[in-house]
């Protein structure tokens, strides 16, 4: 294995690592386990955590990226594309009641230690918000674009977060239906009305 495909091998078992166990319980040894390596070798790709931390925010990044350019090229219509992104909740069900939204708690454990590369991580976000944005504007809402985006990341997060506290799949799907009836309503001249949070047993 070449030193790239080695470091690439590094940097994916960190990105599932911090998101299954949190990126301050996630050790050079566990990583370096992870991907078969002996400590030396591993130093030689990365010196620090941190090292490994901004080559995961930017893998990240490039997916995210990559997956909103494969919903541009696929769904013909901005509802359509929009739809996408709200579907995530059901296509990513069982990783998101297993350990949340993989955006949302790299940025809120960054928050919390204050990292350096809090930012940066919440430029995952950024691009969301951007993306979705330019969708209802092309969808004819361009005066309140910005603030449906906020609107349908800040209710994809919360239902995330909901999730994993419930482990509840059935409250995932009627959120999703909810927030597909939501986006229907979005067009212009379409009365648009919050939908209620959907109840869920515990």
């Amino acid at each position: 294995m070449g030193a790239s495909d080695t470091r690439r091998h590094i940097i994916e078992a960190a990105d599932r690592l911090f998101y299954e166990n949190g990126f301050e319980a996630t050790s050079f040894a566990d990583i370096a386990k992870a991907v078969g390596l002996s400590r030396g070798n591993f130093y030689y790709h990365f010196k620090t955590k941190d090292e490994i931390l901004g080559a995961v925010i930017a893998l990240r990044i490039a997916k995210t990226q990559a997956m909103l350019d494969a919903w541009e090229e696929d769904a013909p219509t901005p509802a359509e594309r929009i739809r996408s992104f709200i579907h995530i909740l059901i296509m990513n069900r069982a990783k998101i009641m297993a350990y949340g939204c993989p955006v949302g708690t790299l940025c809120n454990e960054l928050a919390k230690l204050d990292h350096v590369s809090k930012d940066d991580a919440a430029k995952l976000f950024t691009h969301f918000r951007h993306w979705l944005a330019r969708q209802f504007a092309a969808l004819g809402r361009e005066a309140d674009a910005d603030t449906l985006a906020l609107h349908i990341l800040m209710r994809s997060q919360g239902v995330a977060t909901l999730a994993t506290a419930l482990r509840d799949e059935g409250f995932i799907r009627r959120e999703v239906e909810a927030m597909d009836a939501w986006l229907d309503a979005q067009r212009p001249g379409q009365l648009s009305l919050p939908q209620p949070a959907s109840r869920s047993s515990t």
